[in-house]
């Protein structure tokens, strides 16, 4: 008799669906988990209410989530670890490792690239959000005792920050002593706040449209937010002189924070792209005057792995962003639950539950 598992596929905007699916045990190099928690991303959420975002677009059902943990519940043949209840997070990233940029050491931008939980290939990859889950043993990375499921879930987020992070100190060297700036306090925002205090910065403001956001900055160690929509005028200060910031990570791909963004950089300053939208108008003058680096961050490849131990460590400590868990069978309520970043910020759905 096979096995069947419960899981959220989306079908199209706003139908997003519990149903089951089978499950088969794991084979040579695989491992089956047993699901505990699983976080809502952007993109989840823009398959959720609009189909898509950009050219990728929902084509044909699929399994939502691609940032989530479990418990190793069985070994295929030929893995000898992780040992079965050890708590893992997966990586949702699946490179070919033999195209042109697998070969040039760059699998982030594989021709081939299989993204757990991502419509942007035919047939689409299906994501992780269900009660069981079979990957290879590559894909999964322990945590030690005392980690919270909910807290390992973050790990792929984090990841993505670190790799922004990576992006900047590439161009710009130790973070010391740079003014830094974060555009969005979403969940991305914030991580990037805590990957950048990580790397060094000290002095990071953060910008954002709502109250709970930044209170929830401020927590991650944010040195000053400013609410843009209750007090621009707090943003004046900083464009002053051709502007006083070094370095800016925009999480928000908001057309005004990209403005504002371009005013407060100094000339030749640093501007990390971590958020995505659509096509949007630019400040070409002001990019071509100052002489600003505009360079985009997508993905991750080595830094899911540092990821996981700095969370396993706390060195980064991700609990101030989660600011709700919900079963999978209430997985709608969680997704609109998500989309009001007046009340939310990580909204996590948990597995093996029924209510």
């Amino acid at each position: 008799m096979t096995a069947e598992t419960r899981v959220a596929r989306l079908y199209a905007a706003h139908d997003l669906r519990v149903e089951t699916a089978p499950v088969v045990p794991p084979g040579p190099g695989e491992v089956l988990l047993a699901m505990e928690a699983g976080g809502i991303c952007g993109s989840d959420l823009h398959y959720y209410h609009d189909g898509g975002f950009g050219p990728v677009r929902v084509r044909e059902p699929i399994i939502s989530g691609h940032e989530a943990s479990g418990r190793v519940a069985a070994l295929g043949a030929g893995v000898d670890g992780p040992a079965p209840g050890t708590l893992v997070a997966v990586s949702p990233s699946q490179p070919c490792g033999d195209c042109e940029y697998c070969r040039k050491g760059l699998p982030i931008h594989c021709l081939s690239m299989q993204f757990m939980g991502s419509a942007m290939r035919l047939p689409h990859a299906q994501g992780m959000f269900r009660d069981q889950l079979v990957v290879p043993a590559a894909q999964v990375h322990a945590f030690p005792d005392g980690t919270t499921p909910s807290e390992a879930a973050c790990t792929e987020p984090l990841a993505v920050c670190l790799h922004a992070v990576a992006q900047a100190t590439e161009l710009l060297g130790d973070l010391a002593g740079r003014r830094v700036m974060i555009t969005g306090a979403g969940p991305i925002g914030l991580l990037v706040l805590a990957a950048a205090r990580h790397a060094g910065a000290t002095e990071i403001i953060v910008t954002d449209l709502t109250d709970a956001a930044l209170d929830r900055a401020r927590q991650m160690g944010a040195s000053q937010t400013i609410n843009v929509a209750a007090d621009a005028a707090a943003l004046e200060p900083l464009t002053e002189g051709k502007g006083q910031i070094d370095l800016i990570f925009d999480c928000s791909a908001a057309g005004p924070a990209l403005r504002n963004a371009f005013a407060a950089l100094r000339p030749r300053g640093v501007l990390i792209q971590v958020g995505v939208t659509g096509d949007m108008t630019i400040p070409l003058n002001a990019l071509v005057g100052k002489e600003i680096t505009w360079r985009g961050s997508q993905r991750f490849h080595d830094e899911f792995a540092i990821a996981a131990r700095l969370i396993g460590t706390r060195e980064i400590d991700v609990r101030p962003i989660i600011s709700h868990a919900l079963p999978l069978s209430r997985a709608v309520e969680a997704f609109e639950l998500a989309s009001d970043r007046a009340i939310a910020c990580k909204v996590q759905l948990t597995f093996g539950e029924t209510a």
